[in-house]
């Protein structure tokens, strides 16, 4: 007689096993948000196994990514080089990688893996994925300092400077030969993708970061005619073209974040600039609700923070360049500048338009975090198994791809 299966109950389709990499975890900004996000729709259709890092200072970051197995480089473990000291680590960024690349193999090899999804603005990109399993890399940008911007962070001088000028060439060559390890390329912007083919010669898909534009849809204050500035203090964000702007025309000046130019910004401000450091989220949305007018004074790969703005109403003052380019629009969300001066930015905050709070809303829409989950759901799932034909399709619901 032939066997007979005696359970009707149809059978789950197989989770896949997906490693999460980034560069490192030394707070949580843009970078973070995104690989928060992802975590969040990964892990509702597969098992994230671990999150590889080069460096991880321990500070929490989001419950999704703090209960994410971590693996961190050697070096990332040594004291301090998590601190200030990984911008001094440049050139053992490719050991540190390969160092990585071990123990992901170790990993597979345990118990055999599907996917690997990296998240890269420095390194990890060049992470190798053992034979025969796919990377994804979501690209948001070639390293700054090697690539495109790094007259900026020379603009301090020192020893880093010199550093950089004695690596770089080096160092984009390992760069782009490290593009052999990646299946498919990501970018956060057209912006980001140019910068991709020029570096790499690669074509990258493009997929906007998710942007928590609920979170900051306040409702209609009264505005306080501030400027407004949310930013990481470094060299390259040219947080200094804001202060000087704002001291020259004796205006108002809000300055959320910290970073390495915070004691040089502090020295040249003037009695209307004011520095609040790190903010929460809340208090962050009362930034965006008092202010009038958005400062984005960089050239961004895309720039989280301005889209956050025009869901909250507020209007953008923006570098004609980059990432801004994809986020605001010239007389009705903001306006733009074309020159790093003082003068060409007040120009350009004085013809930048007020009263559109309703056309910053509804320009931010774009950018929502149910859009990135759908776009991001559907190029992932062919990677995973149970999932290339499984239920759900990449235009459903946000909710249906989050636990709830």
């Amino acid at each position: 007689m032939h066997d007979t299966v005696r359970s009707h109950e149809p059978l789950s389709p197989p989770r896949g096993r997906v490693v999460l990499a980034h560069d490192w975890l030394c707070g949580v900004r843009g970078g973070e948000h995104v690989l928060d996000r992802l975590a969040r729709v990964i892990s509702a259709h597969a098992e994230i196994v671990a999150l590889l890092v080069m460096f991880d200072d321990g500070r929490p970051l989001t419950p999704a990514l703090d209960r994410l197995p971590r693996v961190v480089s050697g070096v990332g473990r040594v004291p301090l080089a998590s601190g200030r000291l990984r911008r001094w680590l440049l050139p053992v960024y490719p050991a540190i990688v390969d160092d990585l690349g071990e123990r992901l193999a170790g990993i597979h090899y345990r118990t055999p893996i599907d996917l690997v999804v990296s998240t890269s603005s420095a390194a990890i990109k060049n992470l190798a994925a053992p034979p025969g399993v796919p990377h994804v890399c979501y690209v948001h940008t070639p390293p700054r300092y090697v690539w495109s911007q790094g007259a900026e962070y020379e603009r301090e001088g020192g020893l880093r400077a010199l550093g950089l000028r004695l690596v770089r060439e080096r160092y984009k060559e390992w760069d782009r030969a490290g593009t052999a390890h990646v299946t498919r390329m990501v970018a956060n912007s057209a912006h980001t993708a140019a910068l991709v083919r020029a570096c790499y010669g690669e074509e990258a898909r493009v997929i906007w970061p998710p942007v928590r534009t609920t979170m900051f849809a306040g409702g209609g204050g009264v505005r306080d005619g501030s400027w407004l500035v949310v930013s990481a203090l470094e060299p390259y964000k040219r947080v200094d073209l804001a202060v000087r702007a704002a001291n020259r025309a004796g205006k108002k000046l809000i300055v959320v974040g910290e970073g390495s130019e915070g004691k040089r910004l502090r020295a040249m401000a003037g009695p209307t600039v004011r520095f609040a450091g790190r903010v929460a989220d809340a208090d962050l949305a009362g930034h965006f609700a008092a202010a009038s007018v958005l400062i984005f004074p960089q050239v961004e790969d895309f720039g989280i923070v301005a889209a956050e703005a025009l869901a909250s109403g507020l209007p953008v003052v923006a570098r004609r360049a980059g990432g801004a380019m994809e986020i605001v629009e010239e007389g009705v969300t903001g306006a733009f500048f074309d020159q790093a001066t003082e003068e060409s930015l007040l120009e350009a905050v004085a013809r930048c338009p007020r009263g559109g709070d309703d056309a910053c809303r509804r320009a931010a829409e774009r950018f929502s975090e149910a859009r990135f989950d759908r776009e991001v759901l559907g190029l992932l799932r062919p990677y995973l198994p149970g999932q290339r034909d499984g239920p759900g399709r990449s235009d459903g619901p946000a909710e249906s791809y989050l636990p709830s």
